[in-house]
């Protein structure tokens, strides 16, 4: 199972902020540290936002931070977020044709799977997957909260 851009930019975001001092970041400077484009990642952060995971201020002291704890944001929660679709076999899906559907094990250990997957992230929280701190700030290039250029 491959996860889509946003996803992956979600996870970007999320770990940006959580080291950034403060908890807090601009779209810009996100984009800029990460090196992606900034018009897909304001689609993610209005994702995140609508989901109550950060929060959007406008203006010249405005920027995107985070509104809960980096402890209580599970990786499981960022991806049910950003995806909408966990079917890995078309089985699992909305539209469930298939001939052998029905006579087939395969959706049962499909499905099984797909738990044991969220089971995995939903065990696994922000505060953990960003725990290195200092290696994240290095790896981004923040200096005082910010990317350099």
């Amino acid at each position: 199972m491959k996860h889509t851009s946003h996803a992956d930019y979600a996870l970007r975001v999320l770990l940006y902020l959580r080291v950034a001092p403060g908890r807090r970041g601009s779209v810009g400077d996100i984009a800029a540290a990460h090196k992606i484009s900034r018009n897909h990642l304001d689609k993610v952060v209005q994702r995140l936002a609508g989901a109550g995971l950060v929060e959007t201020v406008r203006g010249r002291a405005g920027g995107v931070h985070l509104v809960r704890d980096p402890s209580a944001i599970t990786v499981g929660e960022i991806m049910r977020t950003m995806e909408t679709d966990f079917a890995v076999v078309e089985c699992l899906g909305p539209v469930r044709y298939c001939r052998i559907a029905g006579v087939c094990g395969a959706r049962d250990v499909f499905s099984r799977a797909l738990d044991a997957y969220f089971e995995v992230l939903d065990a696994s929280t922000l505060e953990e997957i960003a725990a290195n701190d200092h290696g994240l700030r290095g790896a981004l290039s923040m200096t005082l909260g910010r990317p350099t250029r």
